[in-house]
């Protein structure tokens, strides 16, 4: 079963299982009866299976699937209503023969019912990590995908920005980064079969809830692909009994850029230009002239979504089908991504003993214009006038050295047919399974899981003559890409669930299972193409050169095969323990290394449950837990045991020819990377369930990390890939929700924050090595680091042994600390160099995120953030790398403070100083901030129709909102110098001029499509 129930859907699946399994139970009093009917509900809708009992006595009967009773009650006697999950209601009977009762829900969490993998617990008796968040309270953040609404939301769960673009998803790492090479990435699991598509590709509007695994006892049920976490995403179903509800969710919103990039302008460049004393205006630039190019080139964007929805059930089956369009339009010309998402499920009983469903989750998308970056904006000069005499626009401008082609918003419009650049993908991921109860045992069920993916990527890119170019004759050219991924799992299930003398409560769960993967992709490229037309649509029409590169195809075929055992037993919803044994075989590994068996076990202690805490009245629970797991991982290229052969062409005689050569060894002995984790954690909530907290530690060691190993020059091949090395993550999570304010004369205050820590390291690199200077790997360090200078301040004039230090030096420049020794006199004994390169943490200290809500009456305000302190944020704004702070006067250049004679306590060097090739020396020390910031992320205002509007109406729900995204950046050093906002927005090989500077695992904030502000206004329709 999949589905799980958190604080404000917990009651649905619960529901249905209380009408399969409670029983009429009645007893006759010896006074006088009435007989009184009735229907019990709660915010949506009767709910089946709910207790009304006699208050005082045994007589009890429960609802049927309708939410309808009958009940025999004394004339005087008061009724009973609950249901697991929600609150309990008396009501006096006083005569009455029709009593309606309508449920609230239970705040207490640890009530809640959620998924644990292959089935689901509540709260109270889970003993791993898991975290838990509604679908209601994710869509709290209007976003094209998961990743963005979860921010912030889930300790210990780091979702990092690596693209600003319409459509992109985030980067998630669970407790930090365990691998080198292999990956880091989560598992998702949509509606209980692995996921084999985007999280792009999964509509919000969708998701019942999201269920993250983060240690080892809980993830190890799904094996090596649980590794590094494992994300439960479950989809929208319908309900048993319930009569068909429509549902139409729309929001439309306007962006605006956050913050342009800080660039000089016109005044502040001319007097740059000056004081460094290099270069003369080239011809189309003038001391006079002010352009601002991103004025230029900006625009407002878009973003709307529409959502469609039905659902219902009859006595024995539900249905749900979903319908939606998300289409977001950037701040930059011809720069947008649209989604439309279809979704059924349907799940049917048969008889007594049998149920079947399907769950289908598609998406058609459509990406334009994700290869426009801003580096041509940004290194233009202010002085450059991009007009002619006439008004018209240049074609290009002329700079002292450099010609730009003019970008404007204009100019990118009116290429038409001259340019396109589009990805178009589709995917189908499908669920269908069988479940039948084994005749003659009680609780016994078997269960049938298929999934059947599939996701089709095409690209195609044309860019015309000249376009983008500054010579007008560069041939055109065009490009296509086309990617398949399928992929099947088949699920063989076991379970076994029963309660024995009330107090022993065990589920075991036996699986069998298999998946097999395959992918292939192919590109082509051209030039000349005779007509702007065609675009991307005949290469083989191209006068110029066709180019198939073979390292641009890639086919791989890989599978796994599994089986794994699961007993969980409670004993009086006092102690807990869930043991776990998961064996996989991959394909990717060696032979005679392809099988890993590893266990998992935790124990939990209820100890409210204990009697000697029944007197200590403002604890409501408390549980303690411990849980000790291994789980492996095999995300590497599929072959990587086989080695590699690359080709090379070369000329042979007169005729042209294609030579094969040995790229990467083969490694028979590539086994398995694989972790162990121990977690500790305590559950409490206190005061009447008004305030709940979660508090964790945990230590993960990673062993056989697989990696790519390189190889000297002289043995004539570059790499193999092996198991070396090793690495910890340690860390503590605090989770906080509380509700200050209880419908106190009409207000409702609610309010939420997590905080966590993760202290990354590498303890062994291959061979007892103890520094990877190529990839910034050093033992006893994070994985994520700066290898580079640290710099310190600038010289001054005056400043002692200068020349010693930087022979040819000047005062203004970077002073980078020196690791050298002294001579007697003080004078240093070398020169920097080097070696005196340092050791940069990147990873911050801690991080978290936080919510509120505060209603009155029918109105709301909701406000979710989120923060982080210390780390690293690389700017190649700022950097060397971006060639935008070159401080010569020779392009554009940031506005920054540096120094001259008249202004020596500058952060920046002086124009004109010392340089390494075309910047500052040292120049890649400014692009080092502080990455700390505390972020608004959205706020939310809301009205509720209710009572007498909805009567008249017929609707169930209404509700109209309207929403501020990313408003406000607080105590962030870099938002604080550029305004702009500190979240990164590139991978480390990505939009800078030299893409060699920083690792590519390294995040950055380049030249990206600018961050944006945005606001929208929606509703919410239930009939």
């Amino acid at each position: 079963m999949t589905d799980f129930f958190t604080m404000k859907s917990k009651s649905k699946l619960l529901k249905c299982l209380g009408f399969l399994s409670l029983m009429f139970l009645f007893s006759v009093g010896a006074v006088a009866q009435n007989t009184v009917t009735g229907v019990v509900s709660d915010a949506t809708g009767p709910i089946p299976g709910a207790n009304v009992t006699v208050k005082g006595t045994k007589t009890s009967v429960a609802t049927g699937f309708d939410g309808n009773y009958t009940i025999n009650v004394p004339a005087n006697g008061v009724l009973v209503f609950s249901f697991l999950g929600l609150k309990d209601k008396e009501i006096p009977v006083a005569g009455k023969t029709k009593i309606n009762a309508v449920l609230e829900e239970n705040l207490n969490n640890l009530q809640e019912v959620i998924v644990v993998g292959y089935g689901t617990q509540r709260k109270e008796a889970v003993t791993g990590s898991v975290a838990s968040i509604t679908g209601e309270d994710l869509r709290e953040i209007p976003a094209a995908n998961i990743t963005q609404a979860l921010q912030g939301r889930i300790a210990g769960v780091d979702m990092t920005q690596t693209s600003s673009k319409p459509g992109s998803t985030m980067q998630i790492r669970i407790r930090g980064t365990r691998s080198l090479n292999a990956s880091n990435d989560p598992l998702v699991v949509l509606d209980g079969i692995p996921f084999a598509g985007s999280l792009a590709d999964i509509n919000p509007a969708d998701i019942k809830s999201v269920d993250i695994l983060k240690d080892a006892s809980s993830t190890a049920i799904y094996g090596s692909r649980g590794a590094n976490g494992v994300i439960l995403v479950t989809t929208n179903k319908g309900k048993k009994g319930q009569k068909a509800r429509f549902t139409f969710d729309n929001y439309y919103g306007l962006k605006s850029v956050f913050a342009k990039y800080p660039m000089m302008d016109g005044p502040e460049y001319v007097k740059l230009r000056q004081t460094a004393g290099i270069y003369t205006n080239g011809i189309d630039e003038a001391n006079d002239v002010n352009t601002d190019w991103q004025d230029l080139f900006y625009g407002t964007g878009m973003v709307t979504t529409n959502d469609f929805g039905i659902s219902g059930g009859t006595e024995n089956g539900s249905y749900n089908f979903g319908l939606g369009h998300y289409k977001d339009e950037a701040v930059l010309p011809g720069q947008d991504y649209e989604r439309i998402s279809l979704r059924a499920s349907v799940d049917q009983e048969v008889g007594k003993s049998f149920r079947f469903g399907i769950t289908s989750n598609n998406n058609y998308s459509i990406t334009n214009g994700s290869n426009l970056s801003l580096y041509g904006v940004l290194n233009s000069t202010p002085i450059a006038n991009p007009y002619n005499p006439d008004g018209s626009l240049k074609r290009i401008i002329q700079m002292p050295l450099d010609q730009q082609w003019v970008y404007t918003r204009e100019s990118v419009e009116d290429l038409g047919d001259k340019w396109i650049n589009q990805t178009r993908a589709f995917g189908s991921y499908n669920n269908i399974f069988g479940e039948v109860k084994i005749p003659g045992v009680e609780g016994l069920k078997y269960r049938l899981n298929v999934g059947l993916n599939f996701r089709m990527t095409d690209i195609g890119s044309y860019t015309g003559e000249g376009v983008f170019s500054t010579t007008p004759t560069t041939p055109s050219t065009a490009n296509i890409s086309h990617s398949l991924t399928t992929n099947w799992v088949l699920e063989n299930l076991l379970t076994y669930d029963r309660t024995f003398a009330q107090k022993h409560k065990i589920n075991v769960v036996g699986l069998y299972s298999s998946e097999q993967t395959s992918f292939n992709s192919s590109s082509v490229s051209a030039k000349g193409i005779p007509s702007d037309a065609f675009q991307f649509y005949n290469l083989g029409n191209a006068t110029g050169e066709i180019t198939i590169n073979p390292n641009d195809q890639n086919y791989y075929k890989s599978g796994l095969i599994s089986w794994m055992g699961r007993a969980m037993y409670s004993y009086d919803n006092r102690y807990m323990l869930t043991a776990t044994v998961r064996s996989d075989a991959s394909s990717r590994l060696a032979e005679g290394h392809k099988w890993h068996t590893y266990p998992a076990i935790s124990v939990g202690w209820n100890i409210k449950g204990e009697s000697f805490m029944k007197n200590v009245d403002f604890i409501d629970a408390l549980k303690l837990r411990v849980g000790y797991g291994e789980t492996s991982n095999q995300s590497i290229n599929p072959y990587a045991t086989l080695g590699r052969l690359s080709t090379r062409p070369y000329n042979f005689g007169t005729d042209y020819a294609v030579g094969y050569y040995v790229s990467e060894l083969p490694n028979s002995n590539l086994g398995w990377e694989y972790s162990t984790t121990w977690n500790y954690g305590l559950d409490f909530t206190i005061l009447k369930n008004r305030l709940s907290a979660t508090a964790e530690y945990y230590v993960t060691d990673t062993k056989d990390i697989l990696l790519g190993v390189n190889l000297p020059s002289t043995s004539g091949v570059s790499s193999y890939t092996g198991n070396i090395g090793q690495s910890q993550n340690k860390g503590i999570e605090f989770s906080l929700n509380g509700v200050i304010l209880d419908n106190v004369g009409g207000w409702t205050w609610e309010a939420g924050a997590n905080f966590y820590s993760n202290k990354n390291e590498l303890v062994a690199l291959a061979s007892g090595q103890q520094r990877d200077e190529a990839n910034w790997w050093f033992v006893g360090k994070p994985i994520n680091v700066i290898y580079d200078y640290e710099k310190i301040g600038l010289w001054q004039q005056g400043d002692a042994n200068l020349t010693k230090y930087e022979p040819g030096g000047n005062p203004g420049m970077i002073k980078v600390k020196y690791t050298g020794t002294f001579n007697a006199d003080g004078t240093p004994t070398r020169q920097i160099g080097p070696d005196d390169r340092q050791i940069l943490k990147v990873d911050p200290k801690f991080q978290g995120g936080f919510n509120t809500r505060v209603a009155y009456k029918n109105f709301d305000l909701t406000a979710v953030g989120a923060f982080q302190s210390g780390g690293i944020l690389i700017s190649t704004l700022y950097s060397s790398s971006g060639y935008l702070n070159m401080l010569s006067g020779r392009r554009g250049n940031v506005d920054v403070d540096y120094w001259t004679p008249e202004n020596t306590g500058a952060k920046y060097p002086k124009p004109g100083g010392l340089s390494d090739g075309d910047n500052p020396k040292y120049g890649s020390t400014l692009g080092y901030f502080d990455a700390s910031y505390l972020k608004i992320r959205t706020i939310s205002l809301g009205y509720n129709f209710k009572n007498k509007f909805l009567e008249e109406t017929g609707l169930d729900k209404f509700r109209i909102y309207c929403t501020v995204q990313n408003p406000f950046v607080m105590f962030s050093p870099y938002h604080k110098e550029s305004g702009m906002d500190p979240e990164t927005n590139s991978y480390g090989d990505e939009n800078a001029a030299v893409t060699t500077a920083y690792k590519r695992r390294l995040l950055t904030l380049g030249t990206n499509t600018p961050a944006t502000r945005n606001f929208l206004i929606g509703f919410n329709l239930t009939f």
